[in-house]
């Protein structure tokens, strides 16, 4: 009788030494993939991360929105402490252009305002890709964790910014560091699938509309008792926001699990660099160039859609980033009426969001995108024409209407593109799409505002918006 061999024994009762470390690998490759478990074909359930998500994006954009009443005054305490900086320097500069073209010297904060938004989308167009190519190599949590923390450290530099070129470095920093919302974009993706993404998707828009109901009002309370008089009275907005950053990176540290395990991250850089390469092209931007392997009519639909898209969001964030000013200086709001009005168009949205666009289907997402553009058109003409508040008012309801159904829509459209490994790069186009026509939109805006006033700016609008509109219907989807 012959008895086993102890390597024999070990191999029938699962111990095998050869065997050992492909079971570690299994069952790392199983924990791994656990994060990810809700990311199957039929389930509709939203992943948890999803929720951690929403937070994160909601700490982020509470910081973000509290300067937006706060920088038109921002700007006038520029232009009478800054007269021997570089904010005279500019004023100086452009002013025989100014008087050339009658434009009226209050409005130089406008052109200023105009000219660091699109500085800051502009920045954020360059790194977004950047940032979500090395979270495909390193992870989406480190990197997430790294732009949070340059987040909080632009907002330390906002805090002891005595002279307009530490705002603008500030600012610069801020813009340098908002790759975040790719990333998240890129974990939401990671943990959802075709049936859950767009409640997945209409969780970001409500975080953006909380943050401009809840992130203005505290600016704006911070402006209300802050003595003006004060050689640098903005330094206390500024350290709080740079708190709900900090909580931001703790946050993420300690809560949020990485989405993207190890066995799906890309091994090289270089093909990761080709891709943000892509992504900062405007020419390959607009051809989808880096999704391969589509359909022709799939292709082409992408194209449509993405022009679509930059189209409106272009003329969209020039009414967006320029309103304050109009409250500002046509209307004289002070920053609390300011907070007002983005606490009634924000609440709008978030209703709107959260009840009505994440309960949409599939087969209504094209049509209530189209509903939202049309609602667009008369609210940029309605505040073009407002003489009072009732109609700005009225206006600017049309405007959140519209807002919370067209930009979720439109990425929820986008999201059913290219296949499992495709759809983060599908999106990250898109967004990056987004994020250029935020570069322009304000500063053309801005430069429109500046020379010949904001009725007709906001008129000319209006009727552009017609062209993405009828885009739109007559796009036939897959």
């Amino acid at each position: 009788m012959t008895y086993p061999t102890m390597n024999a024994m070990k191999k029938r009762s699962g111990m095998d030494p050869s065997n050992a470390n492909i079971n570690d690998q299994k069952s790392e490759s199983e924990r791994e993939n656990s994060i990810t478990s809700n990311n199957t074909v039929g389930s509709t359930k939203t992943h948890p991360s999803a929720y951690l998500i929403f937070v994160s994006l909601l700490l982020d954009l509470l910081a973000f929105t509290m300067i937006l009443p706060l920088l038109p005054s921002m700007l006038e305490y520029y232009k009478k402490n800054d007269t021997g900086g570089l904010y005279g320097y500019l004023s100086d500069s452009i002013r025989s252009f100014q008087h050339w073209l009658g434009a009226p010297e209050r409005f130089n904060s406008v052109l200023f305002g105009g000219a660091l938004g699109s500085l800051f989308s502009f920045l954020q167009f360059i790194v977004s890709p950047i940032a979500g190519g090395l979270s495909d190599i390193y992870g989406r949590k480190p990197v997430l964790i790294l732009c949070a923390i340059g987040i909080a450290a632009s907002y330390g530099l906002w805090a002891y910014s005595y002279n307009f070129s530490l705002f603008i470095l500030a600012r610069v920093v801020g813009g340098l560091s908002k790759g975040n919302i790719s990333i998240c974009m890129a974990i939401l993706t990671d943990v959802s699938n075709e049936r859950n993404r767009g409640k997945a998707m209409a969780l970001v828009g409500i975080a953006f509309s909380l943050g401009f109901i809840v992130g203005p009002m505290i600016g704006a309370i911070f402006s209300k008792y802050s003595d003006k008089n004060d050689s640098h009275w903005f330094w206390l907005p500024a350290t709080f926001a740079m708190g709900l950053a900090s909580v931001n990176v703790v946050f993420i540290a300690l809560c949020l699990k990485e989405s993207l395990p190890k066995v799906k991250r890309t091994k090289k850089i270089t093909h990761t660099l080709a891709n943000a390469a892509d992504h900062i092209s405007i020419t390959s931007l607009f051809k989808f160039s880096a999704v391969p392997k589509l359909s022709k009519h799939d292709k082409d639909s992408l194209r449509r859609l993405g022009l679509i898209y930059f189209i409106y969001l272009f003329i969209y964030s020039g009414l967006e980033f320029t309103i304050t000013f109009l409250m500002y200086h046509k209307f004289n709001y002070t920053s609390i009426d300011q907070a007002k009005m983005f606490l009634t168009t924000g609440v709008i949205m978030a209703l709107l969001q959260g009840s009505v666009v994440r309960r949409l289907p599939q087969h209504l997402t094209q049509k209530s995108a189209v509903v939202g553009l049309s609602l667009i058109i008369p609210a940029f003409i309605i505040v073009g024409v407002a003489e009072n508040s009732q109609t700005l008012y009225l206006g600017m309801i049309s405007f959140a209407i519209s807002t919370a159904f067209v930009v979720t829509c439109m990425t929820t459209l986008t999201s059913k593109y290219g296949d499992f490994d495709q759809k983060g790069t599908v999106l990250g186009i898109f967004r990056s799409l987004g994020a250029l026509a935020r570069a322009l939109g304000p500063i053309i805006a801005s430069i429109a505002f500046w020379s010949v006033g904001s009725k007709v700016t906001y008129i000319f609008g209006g009727v552009l918006l017609i062209c993405p509109l009828l885009m739109l219907q007559r796009l036939r989807l897959s």
